[in-house]
């Protein structure tokens, strides 16, 4: 009997919560219709539990919905996007060394047993693979100072070690001179050194000195101030103008989401795009800001991101075909890339010609072949036209490469 009970109530209460019927309201018109159609004792209906007569059910519950984060802007982008800083790094100083007898029961003459302070922490800069620019280095470190000694020859307790972790592909300078190249994960460099800890009066103890009274202080921990600079990782760069396309162009042969819009300097920070072929083989493709005419002087977006392009291996040139004589643009590139670096431009590299699906950029193909010697390879990045011989092109540079490999 209960159990033809409760098969009827949650029939019947699930006809009446579709219906969008208060929890209160519900319950009741239950009770009533169980009442009329089952009639039994009191006993029998005290017996049936609350919990399972509860309408409290997920039909009662809004649906729940999973909230995307919606992706950063570019503009949000570039506060969490840090390449390069100014950092002051202090070591700690070593722990005093502590003046102190033995004086114990029975032992009259005990002598110095004061400790050695200890030594102050170090401060290493080490590469994590994880850490994705240096927004999350501070401008000041302090290591942690040595613990002065104690009686009975103790000594202090060492400083600890300090981390900095920072990503791959950081360069240390000094003075604008480079100290360390950071490119392997898990690679440190000792920055500044902890400071030695004092000598306790035990340490002078001689035959000609039974009872020392001397000490010395901690020594101060080093200070340095270095600059970090952040250059990408990558095998191939997108070197371009503002606004031909090289975003829309990682975007097509990449799994990268970097921002496209129709106005130049969309691409305020580098985007590192994977490109994947069937055997596993991975290329890396970084998207460089718009380089304008100058940018080796700092205009535009200038120094800042010209350093990115140290560390590919190829170059990929993009030029928007449909504007006026684009073989111009190459050579202008090619200025500010030497200028910047000599040679910088003189590594392997492929022409880009974008925007392929606007009818002036026909006409300038042709023009574009007949003036340079690199292969051009035509395409339109927006329409996914001839991706794939780029991509095919770009697989042909990275296993012809013979210059030294660059670790991840």
């Amino acid at each position: 009997m209960l159990k033809t009970l409760s098969r009827s109530y949650n029939v019947l209460s699930k006809t009446l919560l579709q219906g969008r019927k208060c929890e209160h309201e519900s319950r009741r018109t239950v009770w009533t219709l169980l009442n009329n159609s089952f009639p039994q004792s009191a006993v029998q209906r005290n017996a049936i539990e609350i919990r399972n007569l509860s309408t409290t059910a997920t039909l009662c519950a809004k649906a729940r919905v999973v909230v995307k984060k919606k992706p950063l802007s570019e503009k949000k982008l570039t506060r969490y996007f840090i390449d390069y800083r100014n950092v002051k790094l202090a070591a700690g100083s070593g722990g005093r060394g502590v003046c102190s007898f033995l004086s114990e029961p029975r032992k009259e003459w005990g002598g110095p047993d004061g400790g050695n302070g200890g030594d102050g922490g170090n401060i290493i800069i080490k590469v994590d693979r994880l850490m994705k620019s240096l927004a999350q280095v501070v401008p000041l470190y302090k290591g942690e100072d040595g613990q002065s000694g104690g009686s009975k020859n103790c000594y202090g307790r060492n400083g600890s070690i300090t981390y900095i972790l920072v990503p791959i592909g950081t360069v240390v300078k000094e003075e604008g001179t480079m100290v360390a190249d950071l490119s392997r994960h898990g690679q440190e460099y000792l920055a500044v050194f902890g400071g030695m800890g004092g000598k306790g009066n035990r340490f002078f103890l001689s035959n000609e000195n039974r009872a020392p009274m001397t000490t010395t202080p901690g020594i101060p921990g080093q200070e340095r101030r270095l600059q970090l600079e952040l250059r990408t990782m990558a095998h191939a760069g997108l070197v371009g103008f503002p606004n031909a396309g090289k975003s829309s162009l990682l975007r097509a042969i990449s799994n990268a989401t970097p921002a496209v819009a129709a106005y130049p300097f969309t691409t305020l920070n580098p985007h590192v795009g994977i490109v994947k072929y069937r055997d596993h083989e991975q290329v890396a493709v970084a998207d460089i800001p718009g380089i304008i005419q100058g940018a080796h002087l700092n205009r535009g977006l200038g120094i800042s991101f010209l350093r990115h392009i140290e560390r590919c291996r190829f170059l990929l040139f993009v030029l928007d075909m449909s504007s006026p004589e684009p073989w111009t643009h190459l050579e202008q590139l090619c200025y500010e890339l030497d200028q910047y670096e000599p040679g910088l431009s003189k590594r392997p590299q492929a022409i880009v010609a974008n925007k392929m699906d606007l009818p002036e950029a026909r006409g300038n193909l042709e023009a574009l072949r007949s003036r340079v010697t690199q292969r051009v390879i035509p395409l339109s990045a927006l329409k996914g036209h001839n991706t794939e011989e780029l991509i095919l092109h770009l697989r042909e540079l990275y296993d012809g490469y013979d210059g030294p490999a660059t670790r991840w």
